[in-house]
């Protein structure tokens, strides 16, 4: 056993002294650095291998000391990279630079890597900094140039990092390093107020009292700066006149992407290493293996130097401006003491000490054995001092202490390591997300993770802060509403938006949009009654069927589908009814079976994930038998939930059958179920064109007999003559891919046992909650951990750049797909692409091929016998292969926006930067549209919003396959969204027992009024006509008064002291409101008095009406049996507006 040293001995004091401390096991390396971080006074950095080894060090020194830890990103961009790091990356760099200067202590960690990039001069941030604070006299016009010149950019709504938008009093800003985003209330030129808001609602959360505002790049854009730039560019470089090339952008004031890479040129100082950031008294601490990591990357840069210096439009500065090579970083590490940690044992000496930690011995539980707690009780039982258990949250925490309970351990929590001594228990519990565990010899305790006692690792996950992003609202709002988009009236059915405009009538400004109709014909709608509008959205944009005004062509076909809506809310109601009369099988659930089972699932489930699984095991469990549909994109996890339902239905000794359409599905999954069931005592076969007759026929008897407990087959698995001995659960794949027939032996099946059917069709959510009840439906929509988006590029065709595509992806150890749409040539595709990358093994695969002979190359290609699968858009269609991570995509310009998203979301499936390349002929020969869709996809790296209007043609497919497809001709003449608010009124209608009606949908909004008021948003109050366009639907489609107060509330909030204008918008909803809750159909009321109209249905009592005109004879008369006449005038707006709420309140409180 090693000598055993109080930490303070072991740290090296004088600068240029290194110690070397091994057998650092597991965790215990983060425990020691946690040490040393509390015992020296000042700043610890901490150097690692990589990327991967930072996160970890980084989240367990989280769990270990109380000090904090900061984690300097790297760009994660290739070194001279043609792209720029996002922005949240630089936001997270700038305010690391800037707090370094102050922390005192605490750890700093970073990959060699990164520390061998150079960073912008301390005197930049030093100057470039300002704080402001609440009551500070500054005026915005100043702190809009401050803001120009530090780079930050001016939108109409702030979304991400170093933007900012003006709006009268108002000055919103995200500043880089902040967590969110500040909105700025001046008063004059003082700071009223400054408070935070959430990006996603823009609603402000909370006051503060001052912000700093970092700049918004890591080098400065200024007037001075450029024209710096420019005169230090003319010294190292010849200057193109080409547009694009780099100077001739920056002079323009544009920052091409990638010009990071050129940053020297900003400053009159040369760029330094991080090291000049550290104050005098830090400590570093670095891994064993640096050096050679080192290496390799500088290496990896010269490569890439040599490679790329010969495009003129992008002459590069040499590397040594930009990194520090390996022997200048050991140089400054002789400026500061240093500890090198590793994991093994060393050479002992007066400066080289193995700590006493030991490695755990097997300790797993293990749950084929007889006994599954033996080795762990074994280790217990010798080991004499404390053990402490490690989980990385509090479900698994839950999770732990059920399972060490059935052997009556009880651990106590603790917080701390060092809380161990305060307890007398035995074992206690923290909770961290330490990987792997180890002995205390010195002070006697063992460390254990969930990764010994349940064997496996825990893939973590950094929880995503982005919230969702609502589908529905986005579509809903029209918030996407550009013009020539079609819409739908519902009075006068499909035109085209073309705009808002601001017309005057009777003295009284108001804004209308403009629809256009078949000839050209305008319609103009008023703003307030924008609830008459929905996008329209059903099939091709460019081709909507428009409508003639003042035919009656648009009320048939509204008609039609009302009627034929109607029958599928029956039908719909009559398969409920069905179902709930039908008994299943209720099937029984073992907790600690089921709970040893999915301990075996080597990922975090994702939270849809969980309630899916949730779900389907409660639908099991229940009397009724299951018929539940889980949608969710390939890769999002939906083989785990059919596992776990798979594994629930055989521990009720009932057997399960899985229908793919394809054999290689079938094989995939046979090959993922396998695994998971490994040490279970099940048998699992597959049934398909890759087994023999014989073979066939055997498996056949077994299932009669009952042997197999699971069986994965395609429709084989649908023939006559195959008898179940006790079949319980059917699993059913793509369902939409099987033909009619065996659609139709599906559903005979359907009859009592339980059916869960995948599908990676986007069905919509919208739908789902007319068709509650139908068929259950969960959705996955979180994409599963570490799951970067993909970066996509559009390129003109050129051999380079794909030679460097290809050859970025093999030297990582990956695969490309090449997807070429045209057979004819598809052969002399693949031999060019042999002869610009020969390191390549490419095989081809394309639709026309012998089904058998596309098998072989798919399943070749899944094993990594090739890495470039040449093909055509068969791809598109489910097949996972999770190391392929580049895809190319040639004559993109020949696909549409869904397609080329399916397209792009084949690759991107593991935790690798994936990347899409777009290649496109010549510019000028593409076409407008063509360039639109490419622009598009480009900026949609998010798996966000973009993600969700491309989906939306993909959900109306969805939607037609639910409903059937005669369904969806409905769908294309009267726009999906109008579809499904029909469907749901007429369930609605019928689940109440009543008839539904069309007139019931269209009459439930219209009530006019007019008070002769200007009721709008002015353009000078919110200035962008999408925002605009959003609040005018919302505010016309509120379905109480609560809505309302919440927008006004909003919109106080959002855009500062509303004007006039906007209070009589929503003073005239309001009245609107109560009116139609009267049944009344009009309101006109101006200077001159005006009258009411009553509807055929309305609720105000005659007799009233008869006592208040005898009462005052000179106010109001009846001019016809529905009409009241007002007399009074000469009020002014607020009066006028007082005048009708009191006359509605009266008759609310007279009803009949």
């Amino acid at each position: 056993m090693s000598k055993i040293q109080p930490s303070s001995t072991l740290i090296p004091q004088k600068s240029g002294e290194v110690k070397q401390i091994g057998q650092l096991i597991g965790s215990s390396l983060s425990q020691f650095c946690a040490q040393v971080i509390d015992a020296h006074d000042g700043l610890v950095v901490i150097i690692t291998d990589d990327m991967q080894q930072t996160a970890r060090i980084h989240g367990e020194l989280k769990q270990f000391s109380p000090f904090p830890a900061i984690f300097f990103p790297d760009w994660e961009t290739l070194p001279y990279d043609s792209f720029s790091p996002h922005q949240d990356i630089v936001s997270e760099r700038l305010s690391c630079l800037y707090h370094l200067g102050h922390l005192t202590k605490g750890a700093l960690i970073l990959p060699i890597n990164t520390l061998m990039q150079k960073v912008c001069p301390q005197s930049y941030l030093g100057g470039h900094v300002f704080i402001m604070k609440k009551g500070q006299q500054i005026s915005r016009e100043h702190l809009r140039l401050q803001l120009e010149n530090a780079g930050y950019r001016s939108v109409s709504q702030v979304m991400e990092h170093g933007e900012y938008a003006t709006r009268g009093e108002l000055f919103d800003i995200y500043p880089m390093g902040s967590d969110k985003p500040y909105r700025i209330d001046f008063f004059d030129n003082e700071i009223d107020s400054i408070r935070t808001f959430d990006v996603e609602n823009q609603r402000t959360l909370n006051e503060i009292e001052e912000i700093q505002l970092l700049p918004a790049h890591e080098f400065p854009f200024d007037k001075a700066s450029i024209e710096l730039f420019r005169s230090q560019w003319r010294e190292q470089f010849e200057v193109r006149l080409d547009a694009e090339s780099i100077y001739q952008q920056v002079s323009k004031n544009i920052l091409p992407t990638g010009i990071e890479y050129w940053q020297a040129l900003f400053f009159n100082e040369p760029l330094t290493p991080l090291f000049s950031y550290f104050l005098a008294n830090t400590l570093i601490i670095n891994t064993v293996n640096i050096e050679q990591y080192a290496n390799k990357y500088w290496q990896d840069i010269t490569q890439r130097y040599e490679s790329r210096k010969v495009d003129p439009m992008r002459p590069l500065l040499e590397p040594a401006i930009i990194w520090s090579k390996t022997d200048e970083i050991f140089a400054h590490f002789k400026n500061y003491p240093r500890i090198v940690i590793s994991n093994a044992t060393i050479i002992e000496s007066n400066r080289n000490i193995n700590l006493p930690y030991s490695a755990l011995p097997e300790i797993a539980i293990q749950i084929q054995q007889k006994d599954p707690y033996w080795q762990f009780q074994q280790f217990a039982d010798n080991f004499s001092g404390k053990i402490i258990f490690s989980v990385e949250s509090e479900g698994r925490k839950e999770a732990l202490q059920e399972i060490l309970g059935r052997i009556r351990i009880h651990p106590t929590t603790i917080n701390q390591l060092d809380e161990q001594t305060n307890t007398d228990n035995r074992f206690c519990l923290m909770i961290g997300t330490s990987e792997q565990g180890f002995i205390d010899q010195q002070k006697n305790y063992a460390f254990i993770t969930e990764n010994e006692l349940l064997g496996r690792r825990i893939i973590r996950r950094k929880k995503e802060n982005k919230q969702a992003i609502n589908t529905d609202s986005l579509i809903r709002s029209l918030a996407e509403l550009t013009p020539g988009k079609p819409v739908v009236h519902l009075e006068h059915g499909v035109g085209r938006y073309a705009g808002l405009t601001t017309l005057e009538t009777g003295g009284i400004t108001a804004e209308y949009l403009i629809l256009l109709y078949a000839n050209d014909t305008k319609l103009y709608v008023p703003v307030s009654s924008l609830n008459l509008i929905s996008r329209y959205s059903g099939g091709d944009e460019e081709n909507a069927p428009l409508n003639k005004l003042g035919t009656d062509a648009w009320s048939k076909a509204r008609q039609k589908a009302a009627e034929k809506v109607r029958d599928v809310a029956a039908e719909l109601l009559d398969i409920y009814a069905e179902r709930e009369s039908k008994p299943g099988f209720q099937f029984q659930q073992d907790r600690e079976q089921y709970e040893l089972f999915c301990q075996g699932f080597p990922y975090q489930e994702t939270d849809d994930q969980q309630n899916a699984i949730g779900a389907v095991i409660g639908d099991m469990c229940s009397p009724y038998a299951m018929d539940r549909l889980v949608c969710g994109d390939v890769g999002f996890g939906k083989t785990e939930v059919a596992i776990r339902a798979a594994f629930l239905a055989v521990i009720n000794h009932k057997q399960t059958a899985v229908l793919v359409p394809t054999t290689l599905l079938a094989e995939q999954h046979y090959e993922s179920f396998c695994d998971r069931f490994a040490n279970w005592p099940i048998r699992i076969e597959s049934l398909s064109r890759f087994k023999t007759a014989k073979q066939q026929k055997a498996i056949i008897e077994a299932l009669g007999e009952g042997k197999i407990d699971i069986v994965i087959g395609t429709h084989k698995l649908l023939q006559e003559d195959i008898k179940w001995k006790d079949l319980g659960l059917l699993i059913v794949d793509e369902e939409h891919r099987f033909g009619v027939r065996q659609k139709e032996r599906i559903k005979a099946m359907r009859a009592n046992i339980d059916i869960l059917t995948l599908t990676a069709t986007p069905i919509p959510r919208t739908l789902n909650m007319a068709m509650s009840g139908m068929r259950d439906l969960s959705i996955i929509a979180t994409p599963p951990a570490r799951r970067l988006a993909v970066k996509t590029f559009v390129r003109e065709y050129d051999d380079l750049v794909i030679r460097e595509a290809i050859l970025r992806e093999i030297l990582r150890g990956g695969q490309i797909y090449y997807l070429h749409n045209d057979i004819s040539d598809i052969e002399k595709v693949s031999e060019k692409l042999a002869e610009l990358v020969p390191e390549a093994r490419i095989t081809i695969g394309h639709g026309q091929m012998h089904e058998r002979d596309l098998e072989r190359v798919m399943n070749d290609f899944h094993h990594q016998r090739f890495n470039i699968l040449v093909c055509t858009t068969i791809v598109e269609t489910g097949i996972d292969i999770p190391n392929a991570n580049t895809i190319i995509i040639d004559r993109a310009d020949k696909f549409g926006l869904a397609q080329l998203h399916q397209l792009r979301g084949r690759v991107g499936r593991s935790y690798h930067q994936a990347y899409a390349y777009l290649l496109t002929p010549h510019p000028k020969l593409l076409t407008k549209d063509a360039k639109k869709r490419l622009d598009a996809i480009a900026s949609l790296e998010d798996l966000g919003a973009g993600f969700a209007l491309a989906t939306h043609d993909l959900e109306i497919r969805g939607a037609g396959e639910l409903l059937g497809s005669d369904q969806s001709g409905q769908i294309e003449t009267i726009g999906f969204n109008l579809y499904l608010e029909l469907l749901d009124d007429a369930v609605k209608s019928l689940k109440e027992g009543k008839e539904p009606t069309l007139e019931s949908l269209l009459n439930s909004q219209q009530t006019e009024v007019e008070l002769r008021l200007p009721t709008l948003i002015p353009d000078d109050f919110i200035p962008d006509v999408n925002t605009r366009l959003s609040l005018y639907k919302r505010i016309a489609s509120i379905d109480d008064l609560d809505e309302l107060t919440d927008i006004q509330v909003e919109m106080r909030d959002r855009f500062g002291k509303l004007p006039d204008a906007v209070l009589f918008l929503l003073e005239t909803t309001k009245i609107r409101y109560h009116a139609s809750q009267l049944g009344i159909t009009k309101i006109e009321f101006g200077e001159k008095g005006g009258y009411i109209e009553f509807g055929p249905k309305n609720k105000v009592s005659v007799d009233y009406l008869i006592q208040i005109i005898q009462k005052e004879p000179k106010n109001y008369r009846l001019e016809s049996s529905n009409r009241l006449k007002l007399q009074k005038s000469e009020l002014q707006r607020n009066e006028r507006i007082e005048y009708i709420k009191n006359l509605l309140t009266n008759f609310a409180d007279h009803q009949e």
